[in-house]
């Protein structure tokens, strides 16, 4: 019996070309095609400066830091997210905040954002639509920062029309190239922005602390060598045979993001006449939903995950509200029932298989299984 998985990448023979051109040539890391695939990933979002991570989360990590978050502040995210989206605050010694989530999208509400008063708020994309970041910041005005958690949204679009990471109401968008995301690099991520500083505190972070240019150096004009620490950062440096491959698959983004659609969409009519299955919300006219996920609720979630993995179909479910985490919950002294609507999501929900690569036959087998066991 053939498995299933919930997500998988699609890697074609132009992309194992690219990585064995870099792989043979000069530069394996700090070189060009870093760069080269920051500025193609700033055209894709419209924006002036990208700057590359080694993964998603340490994304997160630097655009907490050059949104200014030191001990004491308090960092606000989801509570229906990946733990890293409010790890990022924590690792900088930042106390932890979560909102609970409106039914109708998933994602932070502008109304559940207010919920507790932070120095940075991180709404998150969650499946692949994006967040109300406009409604947020004009509830919140400009003197917090919004770090945008687009990790399953790249290629998505507002209901306005504008691309993920553009960055017109956020101060810094962070995406993931992890193997089930849009597009992969193995392991990666970037973070964009309109700010030239936020860009110089991120690629300043991402490399140890230093500082190179002389204009900045204590010390002065010590030689080309010359280097200073300057900031506390680490090495989160994405390498050229990482930057090969996710370089490459961009000029797939538009052809994944509309096979996840399709898939998507060949559910909703499958499935919508199920009683025991409420379908995820919808992208509002004028946007598009990138489908990281496709997650449908269930009342018997055990169940029907039991029974779809015991017929190969790799179902998952995506996420823990965060606080339920032991950590948070010694550490910090979270509770259940903090996040009404975020809990009663996860209590029910299920993601099914949903990728570009994922064929028509294989989608009729996770729909008849659905509809059977459900």
């Amino acid at each position: 019996m053939d498995v299933i998985p919930y997500g998988r990448q699609s890697v074609d023979r132009e992309d194992v070309e690219r990585v064995a051109g870099a792989v043979a040539g000069e530069w394996l890391t700090q070189g060009p095609g870093v760069a080269a695939f920051e500025e193609a990933l700033a055209e894709v979002c419209d924006v002036p400066y990208a700057v590359a991570f080694s993964s998603g989360t340490a994304a997160l990590h630097g655009a907490a830091f050059a949104a200014g978050l030191t001990p004491g502040d308090t960092l606000l995210t989801s509570a229906l997210t990946f733990a890293a989206s409010a790890n990022c605050g924590v690792y900088l010694g930042a106390e932890p905040a979560f909102a609970d989530i409106d039914p109708a999208t998933l994602n932070m509400s502008a109304e559940t954002a207010t919920a507790v008063p932070a120095k940075a708020i991180v709404p998150v994309d969650f499946a692949g639509l994006p967040a109300p970041v406009d409604e947020i910041r004009a509830t919140l005005g400009d003197d917090v920062a919004l770090i945008q958690d687009a990790s399953h949204s790249l290629g998505a679009r507002h209901a306005d029309g504008r691309p993920v990471g553009c960055c017109d109401h956020v101060d810094m968008t962070t995406f993931s190239f992890h193997p089930v995301k849009p597009v992969t690099s193995a392991e990666g991520g970037m973070v964009t922005t309109r700010s030239e500083e936020l860009a110089d505190r991120l690629r300043r972070f991402r490399t140890h602390g230093f500082v190179r240019e002389s204009e900045r150096l204590r010390r002065g004009d010590e030689g080309a060598w010359y280097h200073e620490q300057h900031d506390l950062g680490f090495n989160y440096r994405l390498s050229d045979v990482h930057s090969a491959l996710g370089l490459s698959q961009l000029r797939r983004l538009e052809e994944f993001v509309g096979r996840r659609n399709e898939v998507a969409e060949r559910y909703r009519a499958a499935l919508a006449d199920v009683p025991s299955v409420e379908l995820p919300p919808a992208a509002p006219p004028g946007g598009l939903h990138g489908y990281h996920l496709f997650v449908i609720r269930h009342p018997e979630r055990r169940r029907l995950y039991d029974g779809l993995r015991a017929e190969g179909i790799l179902a998952q479910v995506h996420y823990l509200p965060v606080y339920w985490h032991p950590y948070y919950m010694d550490r910090y002294g979270f509770r259940e029932g903090l996040c009404p609507e975020a809990e009663a999501y996860y209590r029910s929900c299920l993601s099914l298989p949903c990728f570009p690569g994922l064929g028509e036959d294989d989608q009729q087998r996770v729909i008849d299984a659905v509809r059977r066991l459900a």
